[in-house]
This record gives C-alpha cells, sequence and structure tokens, in this order.
C-alpha cells in the first residue's frame, strides 16, 4: 500500500509540472517583455507558442518510443530534462534563449506525461486503476487551474522564480523517484517508424502553428491557409501510414477499442471549452475590471479546488453506478451552466460573486469529465500501449486546448468600447457551452454500458 502511494505520488509530478507551467508562464509574459526591452509582441509569444507545438507533437512519438524501455526510468529522463530545461529558463538573457529552453523542457513534459500513467497502469492491480487514473487526472486538472494563481504569486517577485520553482520540483522528484519507483520493464516492441514520427509531428505542430497565428495573420491569410493544408497532407498521410504500415506509431485497433476512442472524441469538445474558460476569466478580469494578475488568479482558485474533491468522493460512485455516461453527462451539463452564468449576468461593474459561481461550476465539472475520459480510455488499453494510449489521448487534449484559446481570442477581437468588449465575451461563453454539448455524443454513443 505505502509503495503504491509513493509510486503514485511521483507518477503525478509527470501531469501536474506540465500544466502548472503550461498555465502559468502566460502570467508572467508582462514582466519578461519589461525585461526583454524593445522585444516585438511576436516574438514573445513564442515563448508560449513554441512550447505548446513541441509537447503537443511530441506526446505520441516519446509515448511509443518509450513503450521498449523501463518505464522508471524514462520517466525519471523526462523529469530530468524538463528540470534542466527549466533551470536554464531562470538564466536566460534573451528571448529567444528562453524560446530554446522552453522547447526543450516541452520535450521533457512530453515524455513524462505518458510514461506517468504508464507507470500508474504497470503497477496498480486491474481493479485499483481506474481510481488511480482518476485521481492523477484530478491532480492535473488542478495544476492546469491553479496555474495562473500560483505564477501571478511568483511573478510578483520576479518571473523567473517561476522556472526556479519547477526546476525545485522537478529536482525533488527525481531523487524521491530514483529511491521509491520500481523497475517496470518495457515491453518487447519494435521501434516507432521514424516516417510516422515526422508525419504526426511535423502535422500536429503545422496546425497548432497556424492555430496561434491565425489572430496575428488572419484566418485568409496564406501563410494561415498553407499551414492548414500542410497539416491537413501531413496528418492524412500519417492516418494512411498507420492504416498500411506493419509497425504503426499508433496501432488503429486502439481506435477499435469502444471506450478508448469514445472517451478520445469526447476529450475533444470538452478540452477547448476548458482552455479557453480559463483563459477567457482571467482576461476579461484583468481587462475589463482592471484585476491585477494575482487577482484574477485568486477569483480563479474555487474551481481547480473542486476538481480533485470531486474526483475523489463523487466520480468513482457515478461511475460504478452507470459507467462514464454519468459523471461526464452532470459535469457537462456543469459546465455550461459556469458559461451560462457569465454570459447572463457579468456586467461592466466588478463581481467577483458571479466568476466564483461560474468557476465553481466549471471546477465541480472538470473533476467529473476528465478524470472519467482519462480513466475510462486507459483501463481499455492493453499493457503495451499504456504510454502510446496515454499519450495519443493526451495529444489531443492539448492540441484542443489550443484551439479553444485561439477561438475566443478570434471571436472577442479587439472591441473599440468597453460595452462591445463585454458582448463580444458574452457571445463567446455561450459559444463555449454550445462546444462543450458536443462531449455528450460521443459519451451517449460509444460510452453507455446499456449499449455496449
Amino acid at each position: 500500500m505505502a509503495n503504491l502511494k509513493k509510486i503514485f505520488a511521483v507518477a503525478c509530478v509527470g501531469t501536474a509540472i506540465p500544466n502548472l507551467d503550461l498555465f502559468s508562464i502566460n502570467i508572467a509574459l508582462p514582466k519578461i517583455a519589461a525585461e526583454f526591452k524593445d522585444v516585438p509582441l511576436e516574438d514573445l509569444s513564442w515563448v508560449l507558442n513554441g512550447y505548446a507545438i513541441a509537447y503537443a507533437a511530441l506526446l505520441v512519438f516519446f509515448g511509443r518510443l518509450a513503450e521498449g524501455y523501463r518505464r522508471d526510468r524514462s520517466f525519471i529522463l523526462g523529469v530530468g530534462i524538463f528540470t534542466l530545461a527549466a533551470a536554464a529558463s531562470a538564466t536566460a538573457s534573451n528571448v529567444w534563449e528562453l524560446v530554446a529552453y522552453r522547447v526543450l523542457a516541452a520535450a521533457g513534459a512530453a515524455l513524462m506525461t505518458p510514461t506517468s500513467i504508464g507507470l500508474i497502469l504497470a503497477t496498480f492491480p486491474p481493479e485499483r486503476r481506474g481510481a488511480a487514473v482518476r485521481n492523477w487526472a484530478g491532480i492535473g486538472g488542478l495544476a492546469a487551474a491553479l496555474g495562473p494563481v500560483l505564477g501571478g504569486a511568483l511573478v510578483s517577485i520576479d518571473w523567473r522564480w517561476v522556472f526556479v520553482a519547477n526546476a525545485t520540483l522537478g529536482a525533488s522528484s527525481i531523487l524521491i523517484g530514483w529511491r521509491h519507483l520500481p523497475n517496470v520493464p518495457g515491453h518487447d516492441v519494435k521501434r516507432p517508424s521514424l516516417l510516422a514520427a515526422f508525419l504526426v509531428t511535423t502535422g500536429i505542430a503545422a496546425l497548432i502553428f497556424a492555430i496561434v497565428k491565425i489572430n496575428a495573420w488572419g484566418w485568409h491569410s496564406p501563410q494561415v491557409i498553407s499551414s492548414m493544408a500542410i497539416s491537413l497532407v501531413l496528418l492524412g498521410l500519417f492516418c494512411l501510414h498507420s492504416l498500411k504500415s506493419p509497425n504503426p506509431l499508433v496501432d488503429p485497433a486502439l481506435f477499435r477499442i469502444r471506450p478508448y476512442s469514445g472517451a478520445a472524441l469526447a476529450m475533444i469538445p470538452y478540452s477547448v471549452s476548458f482552455g479557453a474558460m480559463l483563459f477567457s476569466v482571467a482576461v476579461w478580469g484583468q481587462s475589463a475590471w482592471g484585476w491585477s494578475a494575482l487577482q484574477a488568479g485568486l477569483a480563479i482558485i474555487p474551481g481547480p479546488l473542486m476538481v480533485p474533491l470531486t474526483s475523489s468522493l463523487l466520480t468513482g460512485r457515478l461511475i460504478e453506478r452507470g459507467g462514464a455516461v454519468y459523471p461526464v453527462t452532470l459535469g457537462t451539463a456543469l459546465i455550461m451552466m459556469g458559461f451560462g452564468i457569465w454570459a447572463s449576468f457579468i456586467g461592466i461593474e466588478p463581481n467577483t460573486a458571479l466568476i466564483v459561481m461560474g468557476m465553481t461550476c466549471n471546477g465541480i465539472g472538470v473533476g467529473l469529465i476528465f478524470p472519467a475520459l482519462m480513466g475510462t480510455a486507459t483501463q481499455a488499453l492493453p499493457p503495451d500501449a499504456f504510454a502510446t494510449g496515454s499519450g495519443a489521448i493526451n495529444m489531443l487534449r492539448q492540441a484542443s486546448i489550443a484551439i479553444g484559446v485561439a477561438m475566443f481570442v478570434a471571436i472577442v477581437g479587439s472591441p473599440a468600447s468597453l460595452q462591445a468588449r463585454l458582448e463580444a465575451f458574452q457571445f463567446g461563453w455561450w459559444l463555449l457551452a454550445a462546444v462543450t454539448s458536443l462531449t455528450l455524443l460521443p459519451t451517449f454513443k460509444f460510452l453507455n454500458s446499456r449499449k455496449s
């Protein structure tokens, strides 16, 4: 029991650190810009974009590569790469040096995330895997939502402290993991195809690149259209390779597993709304109500606090009653309610209570949906596909979060007046409620136990 607890605690680093990092760095950007004087916003944006592209694009490749090696050593290697990159980021002397370190950090995160869940699935007995994965996912959701809060607090001291904190957490995890993680051997699997890795990595990178550049270049710009076309061609070739090759990077048979494919499809609209949710609240509070980054983060905190609480106390019980369809349906309704509260009642005058009410609904919803989908998907995986399968679903999640943020930014635009900004945000929140409702289509189609 004690060993499983230690394994779980160390493995949770694989979801906590990347999510904390991803959602806290944006708080630091204004301070970074102030220190690196005369840096154009276009260049500064790559501190976020470079990380997002590398992280999402490498998840599947590193997940598959790690299947053939010891899970414990692969995980520690991923944490080590991330830790070194975070420490180096704290010493960056210019923006492009920082971008390079961020890409390296993303590579470490892309290795540690699938191997962390692989450790849990390989060491926990089958009857306890579902609960363990749900709790792992709940901690990831908590870390993602706490990112702006912790980032705001650290940035108030110095933006470099964000990276120092990540490096310290990573170094501590390496020491503990080296002592307490058991030897978890890899499987006798073929090395991943470099061609397939190139196709999916470059295809995902081109897609996210196009998404993050839409607001700078416009939907109809040649650069965005070209990037979208390249992404479509490369990902199409990747799918064709997966279907025809005797050694596919992602085995198509995984998507013939009904719970896995259903959870993967449901993860897409949920993640779109999740990414835009956190972004929209932080931007509204700071741009319309004049909040500081720390004030915005503190208003968000009731939501993240509900994620692990809901996951541990409610999600498992609902799954025992009727499968994943119960918590996902209830969670979808609550997230839609949270967006509805903001769209209906938020006005020009500051009202912290409305933000808290909406975030509480959203936090409970996240605690119901994300752990249920991750638990359902990973429990259905065969042992030799733990890291690859979890890497694929996390890739879908990260790409969808980027889409959600880009979509909301495109909707809001740059309104001329505060009233126009309010109307744009209201429309965006109603649209996010509609996108969230799409989570129910694959849920009822593939995850309804009565139809299985």
